[in-house]
């Protein structure tokens, strides 16, 4: 099983900025540490093209972007101080899931330890989302005739409203969202299928709403790769979630998503998505558990011979 992961994923934020840009080293650091992923696991992304980012934003918005030339109130929407290494930093995102994409529809599964940036319109980019990792891998398995029909299966706690909006006139691409319904973004995008939770729904509540949807998608609508944003901040102790999933509800999420496009034979890429918690460690865990349930659903070690 493959991971891809790189060191433009950590960059300088201002001191005490909200977004926890740690964790991406600390998730690998911990995989590597516990074995659930060895050196050989992971792969370096090089950087997105831009042809292939132009494949979903707009020419303006990408030549301002990378010159350093957005305007006040798009900087302030995204969230984070642009930089060169800001750039870098969303250029690779991209190419690790485009580049697990393509791995996955060969062995499986594959997964980015970043992504699931699904906040980035075409022309902009607003809540730590600058590009849309997930749409221009769509987009780009399309153009180059490796897959046509795909399904975005989007648990992060916030509505994926600018994957809906880039995808809103594509039948061939079906937008899943389960997330808060009082959350941000307070204007949701609709998707091809939304889910709106309330304030402190429970491991339960949440896995009875989230099952039958991916039952439903992957049966009826039959994708051939199915793109899975593992959020961790639906966890009770996320600053920005609003919801009450334990540790382990959050497992049992991961096992019913990826267990399910195992049993239905769709392979499926893995991207982190956000998780903002009050303790870092809990973000933290969330993420690694998700690769830990992907190692043993898809790729499990082998049994240790016993010792004659």
């Amino acid at each position: 099983m493959h991971a891809l992961y790189c060191d433009h994923h950590i960059i300088e934020l201002p001191p005490n900025h909200s977004f926890p840009i740690a964790k991406y080293r600390l998730i690998r650091e911990r995989l590597l540490a516990e074995k659930t992923l060895r050196p050989e696991d992971l792969l370096e992304p090089t950087l997105a093209d831009p042809r292939d980012i132009c494949l979903v934003h707009t020419g303006e918005y990408w030549a301002r972007l990378s010159a350093g030339t957005l305007a006040a109130d798009m900087i302030r929407r995204l969230g984070l101080p642009w930089s060169e290494s800001l750039v870098r930093r969303s250029r690779a995102s991209v190419q690790g899931t485009l580049t697990a994409a393509r791995i996955a529809i060969r062995e499986a599964v594959a997964i980015n330890l970043a992504g699931g940036t699904h906040h980035a319109f075409s022309d902009r980019g607003e809540g730590y989302c600058v590009l849309n990792d997930i749409a221009i891998a769509i987009r780009v398995l399309q153009h180059d005739h490796w897959m046509q029909r795909m399904a975005i299966i989007d648990c992060d706690v916030h509505q994926g409203n600018g994957t809906a909006a880039i995808f809103a006139e594509e039948p061939d691409v079906f937008t899943f969202s389960i997330h808060g319904a009082n959350n941000y973004p307070r204007h949701k995008v609709p998707g091809t299928l939304d889910i709106d939770l309330p304030d402190g729904t429970g491991d339960d509540e949440y896995l009875r709403a989230l099952e039958p949807a991916v039952s439903r998608i992957l049966a009826e609508f039959r994708p051939g790769l199915a793109f899975y944003v593992a959020g961790a901040d639906p966890h009770a102790g996320d600053r920005m979630g609003r919801l009450r999933l334990t540790h382990a509800g959050l497992r049992r999420r991961d096992e019913l998503v990826l267990g399910a496009c195992r049993e239905a034979g769709i392979p499926v890429v893995i991207t982190m998505g956000g998780g903002y918690g009050k303790n870092l460690d809990d973000t933290v865990e969330a993420h690694c558990n998700t690769v830990r349930a992907a190692r043993a659903l898809f790729d499990p070690f082998p049994a240790a011979t016993p010792a004659p």
